[in-house]
């Protein structure tokens, strides 16, 4: 009868893992650290304690982060990045700004606070995996963990999780463990290829924070013409705009852009520089990218389409 396989053994400090390399087994509840207690941090940290795993620390040092761990995340305790990354056997979920990410993996990395055989995730939707390169230079396995939804950072955001997309990139032989950590969030996972997560994020970012700012832009417009409640006239409208847009793509663009009425176009352009001037620039680029889409989609057909784009070209409005 054969020997039981031995566990594979660890990676020695400093180690680099293999491209490809597959981890040894991670026990089915991961202790867990969560650095950045910030909307999106506490709140996958709180979803996955729901889901049996346990975060045993977090870091947060603004009265907000505070009060988010004591709230969210009450068995963790709250300890500085260092003391979180070595407190995170099997996961560390480093939840930063963008732009500080690198260097608080370089940073944990030259402390030796993180370990070999260690997974560590970031749950930025820009980067991807190199900017973890310094831990997995010490031989932890990378993972780049993002979820396709807005935080608030209370416990609202759990319930919204359930369904929603996670852009996952992580090494082959991680993907089992991403896939897993995915399901027990309740997600899904978008496997995005490293040299695509600037675009993968640049799509989010223009469709769900241009639109906050597109929705308030309607909203002052509507005050300006004396709508005392905005809110109540735009959300049926808003919502039915996404809804088909989301089920019909371009198929579901209406207004005056999309028949070609310039008449239309030009009194709009005309009040907007009267009342609101700084609307008239992104105005402008929005119907000149949806008249393009129009008349790619069939929708306009290039004929009709000159006296508008005429008008936005800026030829009219200052007729």
């Amino acid at each position: 009868m054969s020997a039981p396989p031995r566990p594979r053994p660890a990676a020695p400090p400093g180690a680099a893992v293999p491209p490809g390399a597959v981890p040894t087994a991670f026990p089915r509840c991961l202790t867990v650290g969560v650095v950045g207690a910030g909307r999106v941090g506490a709140v996958l940290g709180a979803a996955l304690v729901a889901a049996g795993h346990r975060v045993v620390a977090a870091s947060g040092v603004s009265g907000a982060a505070k009060a988010r761990i004591a709230l969210l995340l009450p068995g963790a305790r709250n300890r500085s990045a260092t003391s979180v990354a070595r407190a995170a056997t099997d996961l560390l979920v480093v939840a930063v700004p963008d732009d500080a990410l690198a260097a608080v993996v370089a940073g944990l990395a030259e402390t030796g606070a993180l370990r070999p055989g260690q997974v560590v995730a970031h749950t930025s939707g820009a980067h991807g995996l190199a900017v973890l390169d310094p831990a997995t230079a010490v031989g932890a396995y990378p993972l780049a963990l993002h979820p396709a939804m807005t935080f608030t950072g209370t416990p609202d955001d759990l319930g919204r999780l359930a369904g929603i997309s996670y852009g996952v990139t992580a090494p082959a032989g991680l993907r089992p463990l991403a896939a897993r950590l995915v399901a027990d969030l309740g997600g899904v996972p978008e496997w995005i290829g490293e040299a695509d997560r600037p675009l993968y994020h640049a799509a989010l970012a223009h469709g769900a924070n241009h639109l906050v700012t597109l929705v308030n832009e309607a909203a002052d417009r509507l005050r300006d013409a004396g709508v005392t409640s905005p809110e109540k006239v735009l959300a049926p409208l808003l919502r039915a705009a996404l809804e088909n847009a989301l089920r019909f793509g371009d198929d579901a663009l209406t207004g005056p852009v999309s028949r070609g009425d310039a008449g239309t176009v030009r009194r709009h352009l005309a009040r907007l520089a009267e009342t609101a001037p700084e609307s008239v620039a992104p105005y402008l680029a929005l119907a000149r990218r949806s008249a393009d889409r129009a008349i790619a989609a069939g929708r306009l057909r290039p004929v009709d389409a000159e006296p508008l784009l005429d008008v936005l070209a800026g030829t009219e409005v200052a007729a």
